[in-house]
């Protein structure tokens, strides 16, 4: 039995448990959450976790089929281009301002975790990889004191997400990561934003651009079926 803090509310800690997992492919869609067997597995009632599971539903992740199941959901594309089209104008604005005045302190941050990710790399752990890159581009955020779109951004991205962790065992794919993340601070140490917004913006577009390709890599993952689409199936209790 996973043990969760009973000083917080406890749906938004299975939400958060279960939207791990899902973010990194350890369910992958159309696998089942049984909601007996997620009571059992955090010793709770119905209703959390049947809230927890709705805040799911709400995010795009889980497909809910009144009196029948609750899925996990395919990668919606749209969903995903919505949020890269979000997350773009932030940080390249972001990226922009942080590099007409940088900060030193900054720069060596975020070569510290250009450096831990290059370990990861190394030992091709995809979680910590994947880890080490949320902290990079959440310092920029910090840096460029917009700190409170951080949870707003990472809330759409949740579809971008597995994309991105779908697209990481890729032969070259972390090392093009690291690439771009030198080539952003390199541009921010110069002070020079055009440069430093341009490199953001080929690192931004290097998931977005392969949906296609990853669609047809791994069947069943990325939705031909619009969310609105999926939303009507799932009201009618019909699965995609």
């Amino acid at each position: 039995m996973i043990a969760l803090d009973r000083t917080r509310q406890v749906a938004p800690q299975i939400a958060e448990i279960l939207r791990n997992r899902i973010l990194r492919l350890e369910l992958a869609p159309q696998s089942v959450l049984s909601r007996a067997a997620i009571q059992m597995e955090f010793g709770v009632s119905q209703t959390p976790v049947r809230d927890a599971l709705q805040q799911l539903a709400d995010e795009g992740l889980v497909q809910i089929f009144p009196q029948s199941s609750t899925v996990v959901s395919p990668i919606d594309p749209e969903q995903a281009r919505q949020a890269h089209f979000l997350r773009s104008a932030i940080e390249i604005e972001a990226i922009q301002k942080i590099a007409a005045a940088p900060d030193p302190d900054l720069i060596q941050r975020l070569r510290s975790i250009i450096a831990k990710q290059a370990r990861c790399c190394e030992a091709e752990d995809f979680e910590c990889f994947d880890d080490e890159d949320r902290r990079f581009h959440k310092a920029l955020y910090e840096a460029a004191d917009i700190s409170m779109l951080w949870p707003i951004v990472r809330r759409h991205a949740v579809h971008i997400d597995r994309l991105r962790r779908l697209n990481l065992p890729r032969p070259g794919k972390m090392q093009s990561v690291l690439t771009d993340h030198i080539a952003i601070v390199d541009a921010v140490e110069t002070e020079d934003p055009e440069a430093a917004a341009s490199a953001l913006r080929k690192h931004l577009s290097g998931t977005i651009a392969l949906i296609a390709t990853m669609a047809s890599e791994n069947p069943g993952f990325v939705s031909t079926v619009s969310r609105t689409a999926r939303a009507t199936m799932s009201s009618q209790g019909i699965e995609s």
